[in-house]
């Protein structure tokens, strides 16, 4: 059986036949690329990065008929320890894949019984106890001894990685997702998620980091990072909180108007999201909040109410569907109103909604956490979010921004946000941009960079003694440096003056000058030179700041190597790499002879993230 041609007249024949191409795309690309010559004798990690809600299930779908196809018995696709989740993957497995021997968390039997004779498919959630019995089993029938195992671990940055790592021990589900990975005879481990950064700051010591990468782009329709936050402008649908008086009843109002249309022109539902801080409280006086704007509008029905919808509207510019006249769409507004039919619903850990809560109709929702991961709202058109924290942390960020997706009418589309709050989700997406960029352009050691203030991640899965930082606007040059060829250096610097301050040069040329450096680990070559890949890969001609001296009779060891002029006219470039090379005389120190000695700034303001591994540096 074909299991991947089968798969894709599936979704063709839903009336997705982009899908099924782009599926066709990932599952070709990765098949042919790292599937196919597998050795089936090793245990081998990977990387399927896509943005968030960009249709990450059936890209893995894809990858796993591919893997069916060229060989592999057995697979396990977890999910996060979600029931509802679970459950939800494991309908989706069985109404989408078929030739497969569909095993839920409670089919040992089965498995046992089909004994790979049919390709097995085990959809599992990350659960201790779970993965606990799942191992056992695997490990009692002895089918793995003999045979590869395929995993697929969606949201792989969520509960996978060893969170114990800095106490020298290992976390459990850390712990048993190792045993069920290397108690089959080889093992392809395929992580996947859309905030990849925890992942690729693991160690390769520690077994979790990938050794290929794979980004699949999103599909035709998709509103994410690029669309609501541009880069060096501000995003049409973005209104600050810092300019509006009252934003409740902005965001009531947004909602009301949004809701009108989409439903007049036959829509089936349309949701409003409120992500206020973690807390219960704070969610309940959100809620009063939204009930009470609702109860303005109310009892203003045919005056106020009316006048400032009609200004929502003024500023709605549909496109999937024509904008329907104003009449209808206060006539439909104000039936919401006066039968109550707009729902207010609070989503926390003590209030549990189901999706078909709000899969239908016009919906308000709040909530925190529970916002995040795998949680899907349907034509989410309006969003308020307030949310901050003293140490924020990007993939967090990222995934509780539930306002990516494919339903989405652009020119329906708000989000009511505060202007540092906005400044950061821009941050972060630029950092995916070059993620994506780094990716593409096959660049080796991925380059992970957030501006100060902004974690790429939560501290307890990395290796405090293997992840490091490289503060921009600090000079970094190496204490005891060596130079493979003096000669080389001279040829290349020859053509800049000492009497010139500056000259401006391309990265590449700062790149050659490295090549020519050796040095302890006090200054790590590789991690630069992976820095100038970063910003080459997403501006290949860019430029920087090149400072050269001669006959520079300075002592090794001094705490300082540039003169204050030097100091200060490297620090006055804030937003470019500035190279200064000193050749030094050898008459103090340096082994007494002549040098070239780098001192590196990285643009200011910037943090870029290193992982030093116990073969090389890795990031």
């Amino acid at each position: 059986m074909q299991y991947l041609k089968t798969y894709l007249k599936t979704i063709s024949e839903r009336g997705n036949v982009r899908l099924a191409e782009s599926i066709a795309k990932t599952a070709d690309d990765v098949g042919n690329q790292y599937i196919r010559n597998f050795s089936f004798c090793s245990h081998e990690i990977g990387l399927l990065f896509g943005n968030v809600q960009s249709g990450k299930t059936g890209q893995m779908f894809g990858i796993i008929c591919k893997a069916a196809d060229l060989g592999f018995p057995a697979f396990v696709l977890m999910t996060t320890d979600n029931v509802v989740l679970q459950q939800q993957t494991l309908d989706r497995v069985k109404a989408d894949l078929s030739g497969f021997c569909i095993c839920g968390e409670n089919d040992s039997g089965l498995f046992i019984q089909n004994s790979l004779m049919k390709p097995t498919i085990v959809v599992l959630k990350k659960n201790v106890r779970i993965l606990r019995l799942w191992a056992n089993v695997f490990a009692s029938t002895g089918f793995m001894k003999g045979n590869p195992l395929f995993i697929v671990d969606d949201e792989a940055d969520a509960a996978s990685l060893n969170t114990l790592v800095n106490r020298g021990r290992q976390s459990s589900i850390n712990k048993h997702l190792d045993s069920i990975k290397n108690g089959s005879s080889s093992s392809i481990y395929l992580q996947v998620t859309g905030t990849p950064q925890a992942v690729l700051l693991q160690t390769k010591a520690s077994g979790w980091h990938p050794y290929f990468t794979y980004y699949f782009e999103p599909g035709n329709g998709y509103l994410g990072g690029d669309f609501f936050f541009p880069k060096n402008e501000k995003a049409e649908c973005i209104s600050y909180l810092e300019t509006i008086s009252n934003p409740e009843r902005a965001v009531v109002l947004h909602h009301l108007a949004a809701s009108s249309q989409i439903l007049a022109s036959g829509g089936q539902v349309c949701n409003c999201l409120l992500h206020p801080s973690v807390r219960q409280a704070v969610h309940s006086r959100y809620e009063k909040a939204v009930k009470d704007e609702l109860a303005w509008c109310c009892s203003h029905i045919d005056g106020e109410f009316k006048s400032e919808l009609e200004k929502e509207y003024a500023s709605q510019t549909p496109q999937k569907d024509q904008k329907v006249p104003f009449e209808q769409v206060y006539s439909t507004a104000r039936s919401f109103l006066e039968t109550n039919a707009v729902k207010v619903l609070v989503m926390n850990g003590k209030n549990d909604i189901a999706s078909e809560e709000y899969s239908s109709g016009s919906n308000i929702v709040i909530g925190g956490n529970t916002l995040g991961r795998g949680v899907t709202f349907p034509s989410l058109h309006t969003i308020y979010y307030t949310r901050t924290s003293k140490k924020p942390q990007a993939d967090t960020m990222w995934q509780h921004s539930r306002m990516f997706g494919y339903d989405r009418d652009p020119g329906m589309m708000r989000v009511y946000i505060d202007e540092p709050l906005y400044k950061l989700f821009a941050d972060i997406n630029a950092t995916n941009n070059s993620i994506i960029s780094q990716i593409e352009s096959g660049t080796e050691h991925i380059k992970i960079y957030y501006p100060q203030g902004l974690n790429p991640t939560r501290a307890n899965v990395l290796d405090n003694q293997k992840v490091f930082m490289l503060s921009g606007g600090a000079n970094y040059y190496p204490f005891d440096p060596e130079n493979d060829s003096i000669e080389a250096l001279d040829r290349l610097l020859a053509p800049f003056s000492d009497t010139e301050p500056t000259y401006q040069v391309n990265l590449r040329l700062m790149k050659e000058i490295f090549s020519h450096i050796t040095s302890g680990e006090d200054f790590e070559i590789k991690s630069f030179v992976s820095v100038l890949d970063t910003i080459l890969s997403e501006t290949p001609s860019a430029q920087g700041i090149l400072i050269v001296r001669r006959g520079r009779d300075v002592a090794k060891g001094t705490g300082a190597l540039l003169s204050p002029n030097d100091w200060n006219l490297g620090g006055s470039f804030t937003n470019q790499v500035v190279l200064t090379m000193y050749k030094v005389t050898g008459r103090k120190g340096w082994n007494g002879r002549e040098l070239w000695v780098p001192n590196i700034k990285l643009p200011n303001n910037v943090v870029y993230y290193d992982v030093k591994d116990t073969e090389e540096t890795e990031v």
